[in-house]
Formats: C-alpha cells, structure tokens, sequence
C-alpha cells in the first residue's frame, strides 16, 4: 500500500499492527484510541491523535490515507468497520507480515490481521476482519468467515469450516473435516474433534461443551 496507515485502536493488537506495517515499509500516520489518557502521547514513536470517531482525521481516509481496525472486541471493531464503509467508504487494509506463508490461491477478504509465521495451505480461504495470532496454520481448503479470532498455535486441520465470529484460543486443534458453528467458543489448548455448534462452548480434550 502506498498511503499512510490510520490504526484505530492502540492497544496490543495496535502495536503488533504498527510492527508488521514498519516492517512492511509502510508509514503509520497515527493512532485513534477512545482511552482519553492516550491522547496527546506516543505509543512506540507513533501518535495517538485522537477518539475513533475524531473526523479531523478520518475525513483523511482515502485518497490521502489507509485504515486498519486494531481492536479485538467483535461488536465494537463491527461498529468502527461500518463507519469506514458507510461514512468514509473506506475498506481497512490487511496487515501481513512478510514472514507469513500465503499461497495466491488463498482467498483473502479485507480487514485482516495476519502476525508472524502464520501459515495457508492451498485452496483455503479467509473471509473479512480476522485476526490469527502466531504461528497459526490454517489446512488446505478451510474455510474461515468474518470476524473470526484464533490464537497463537493453533492448527485448523484441512478441509475444516470456521463460521463468522468464532473465537478459538491458543495452542487448539480442529481435526480435519470438521465445521465449527458461528459464533463459537473453544478454550485453549482443546482438540476438536467433533462438530461444534453455533453459539456453544467447548473445552478439552477431546472437546466438550460448557456452560459458558
């Protein structure tokens, strides 16, 4: 990308972002943050400007500037990604590290969040605004949807399908096959070996359903 990068929100998914984009060569212009006690300081050299909906700086979306949604909470990174669709007619940028091993016949959507080591088998496809921590290895043909968040380790075994807004945390394993439903919970360190329902909870291993 050629523009400065906007990062809105300057918490430590902010600060992985602004790493990746520097080592991208890419300039971040700035930090919005809604945190008023953040505004006016730096945060690794960069400045946090202003509130996420400060249009001073907004309006600068476009032509003269790029945006990336850094804010791990689903209802509030929806809310920021509608104002930049709607107000601004912006589409956040994906930010992926060069050490990431993205095949071209990865489907790839907008919004994303790729860190360090994460690694795509062919034919897979990731949808908008997910954010996949280190070394996460997503098997050939999977398919994730929108807004899903998955934790450093974890591997999601071939063919799988991981429905919007699913959460798995770190070091997981979705044996191949297997359709987790959206809006889905799975602890850390669980193995799945089974459909996972829309909406459930499961831990262990292998694993089962919680009351959350």
């Amino acid at each position: 990308m050629e523009n400065p990068v906007l990062i809105l929100g300057a918490s430590y998914l902010g600060r992985q972002a602004k790493e990746i984009l520097e080592s991208n060569g890419n300039v971040v212009y700035g930090f919005l943050d809604d945190n008023k006690k953040l505004h006016n300081t730096e945060i690794d050299n960069v400045a946090v400007l202003g509130s996420t909906d400060d249009e001073t700086y907004l309006k600068l979306l476009g032509k003269k500037c790029d945006a990336f949604v850094a804010l791990d909470e689903n209802k509030v990174r929806k809310t920021l990604v509608n104002l930049l669709n709607e107000e601004y007619k912006v589409q956040p940028v994906n930010v992926i590290p060069a050490s990431a091993n993205i095949p071209s016949s990865t489907d790839m959507g907008h919004g994303n969040f790729i860190h360090h080591g994460v690694t795509f088998g062919p034919g897979s496809s990731i949808g908008n605004h997910c954010i996949l921590q280190t070394n996460v290895i997503i098997g050939t043909e999977t398919r994730l949807g929108d807004f899903v968040q998955i934790g450093s380790g974890s591997i999601i075994n071939s063919g799988s399908e991981i429905e919007d807004e699913v959460f798995i945390g770190s070091g997981v394993t979705v044996v191949g096959g297997i359709t987790v439903g959206k809006g889905a919970r799975v602890g850390a360190g669980s193995v799945v070996v089974a459909p996972v329902k829309a909406g459930e909870t499961v831990f262990g291993n292998p694993a089962q359903k919680v009351n959350a």
